[in-house]
């Protein structure tokens, strides 16, 4: 494959991937926003706390649409450290989001419902261009790239050398040198 080939197949699967991970965000963003609005107007809990628990809540269920639809093709190996990770990051991701709220409230008194969806909305968007890239970076980590038919070919030639021990070299003659 040409240099070029390879290059436009690796933007076609960032797209594809940059696509499916909006599609999961789209509904982590509308769970957000719902269990948002639905606290903020049917408890008495503060802006900031109404809106870090429809985060967490958000996290839970982007997890499961990334673990099986978004990066489902990805290294299922190890899930004790994938999930510390994914939760480790979306802890930052939401102390970002709910960081640009609490400025907007209780910095500049921007506290109308209108402004507080939209300062949450900001935060989310600021939040989800780290959680991208420390989703694919860190989280769901891609698996080797299959080996292309001369890398399969060298391989006995390499398990060959790799059996060779050390007693079994031949040693240069002196004499000869």
């Amino acid at each position: 494959m040409s240099e070029r080939g390879a290059l436009r197949t690796r933007l076609d699967l960032l797209a594809r991937e940059v696509a499916k991970f909006g599609a999961v965000g789209a509904v982590g963003l509308l769970v957000n926003i719902a269990v948002f609005n639905l606290l903020r107007h049917t408890t008495d809990l503060q802006v900031v706390r109404a809106s870090v628990l429809a985060t967490f809540v958000a996290i839970l269920c982007n997890y499961v649409g990334f673990r099986y639809w978004t990066y489902r093709d990805r290294d299922k190996s190890r899930r004790t450290r994938e999930l510390t990770l994914f939760l480790l990051f979306s802890v930052a991701g939401a102390v970002i989001e709910n960081g640009v709220l609490y400025l907007a409230t209780y910095g500049f008194h921007w506290n109308t419902p209108v402004q507080s969806n939209f300062f949450k909305i900001l935060g989310i968007g600021i939040a989800t261009l780290f959680r991208f890239w420390s989703y694919r970076t860190w989280v769901f980590k891609a698996l080797p790239a299959e080996p292309s038919a001369d890398e399969e070919a060298a391989r006995p030639a390499e398990r060959f050398l790799e059996q060779r021990r050390p007693s079994e070299t031949v040693e240069p003659d002196p004499v000869r040198n």
